[in-house]
């Protein structure tokens, strides 16, 4: 039995997504679509994020809903309640049971799934991971969010707007030692120093991930640098911290703040003038491409290797790249114009 999903809001997808996981959605085929014509086959295709109720994967469920119904497709979105990767190998047993075409993985670790996995594409499942990935050889394909590059090039750009391209700025991140955020950090060093001659990075401090922490770690940069136009949060609890602090302070509107967060935690403070513009990406396209992407393996157009394209709707034309990975591109910018269309 096949499910055809219309396009749906996202406040539809959560409602619809709570439903679909009671209904075993299979494929009248063993291995894949026939069609072999970019899209015309009707691909039967189980969606797997971290853990259901998750309104980060409600949004990219919804944007894969959308690709299934542009392109003849059903998507069934099935998970845990909790994020363990223990908990999504029943699901990946059972999506290859049933003969599904295709299957989208959000790993909630990059080997604990692999057996599963490999049993699964033995049997025609065509994989592809979204958003966190598996070891490269226990899939087909990884749809990738955004570069280490890009999300760094994306701040610094912010930032630059923000404050006339000139003046001091301060960089609030997460632990010391965090692997992500100090290459973050090294690569926006790079960018300013080759493109931002004006920008002044005049302290770099750590809130560890922590709002209290973070909170005052803010109040702390403005007392040390009276002449300071913005600050970088790289990290979505630092920054709807500074945020907060900025909100009630004298600095609102005086000094600028960006770095990643997520619309729900940052709405009100765009919208009262804190804020003007910050960055992550768009787990909707992410979804998006995700279904595209599955649609093509199935319809072989594409097999995973480096230098294969495919269309993806709206989106426009994808080049597979080294290791199976396709980017979706540089990190989406949200602000007072488009914040109130997602819901994570």
């Amino acid at each position: 039995m096949k499910i055809r999903n219309g396009r749906l809001s996202a406040l539809a997808a959560l409602a619809l997504a709570a439903s679909m996981a009671l209904t075993a959605c299979g494929s009248d085929s063993e291995g894949g679509s026939d069609s072999g014509d970019g899209g015309g086959g009707a691909a039967a295709i189980t969606m797997l994020p971290k853990n259901l109720g998750n309104p980060y994967f409600d949004t990219s469920t919804a944007g894969a809903e959308k690709a299934a119904d542009e392109f003849g497709g059903s998507i069934d979105e099935v998970g845990p309640d909790a994020a363990s990767p223990d908990a999504q190998v029943p699901f990946i047993n059972t999506a290859a049971q049933q003969g599904v075409d295709a299957l989208i993985v959000s790993a909630n670790d990059p080997e604990a799934l692999c057996d599963a996995l490999d049993e699964a594409s033995s049997a025609g499942v065509k994989v592809v991971t979204f958003d966190s990935d598996t070891n490269p050889e226990c899939r087909d394909l990884y749809i990738n969010q955004a570069t280490a590059e890009g999300i760094a090039k994306s701040q610094v750009d912010l930032i630059a707007e923000q404050i006339g391209d000139a003046g001091e700025i301060a960089i609030l991140s997460a632990a010391a030692n965090a692997t992500n955020q100090n290459a973050w950090i090294e690569m926006m060093e790079t960018e300013l120093e080759a493109n931002h001659p004006d920008i002044e990075l005049v302290d770099t401090v750590y809130g560890d991930d922590d709002d209290q922490t973070s909170f005052d770690k803010t109040a702390a940069l403005l007392q040390s640098h009276p002449n300071l136009k913005g600050i970088i949060s790289p990290t979505t609890v630092g920054i709807a911290a500074a945020a907060r602090y900025l909100s009630t302070s004298e600095y609102k509107g005086n000094v600028a703040l960006t770095g990643l967060g997520t619309p729900n935690q940052m709405r009100d403070y765009v919208k009262d003038g804190t804020v003007e513009a910050f960055a992550l990406w768009n787990p909707g396209d992410l979804g998006y491409l995700a279904a595209f992407a599955a649609q093509a393996l199935v319809d072989g157009d594409i097999s995973g290797e480096e230098g294969d394209t495919f269309e993806a709707g709206d989106l426009g034309e994808f080049t597979v790249g080294a290791d199976g990975v396709v980017l979706l591109g540089e990190p989406f910018v949200f602000n007072a114009d488009n914040i109130d269309d997602f819901d994570f």
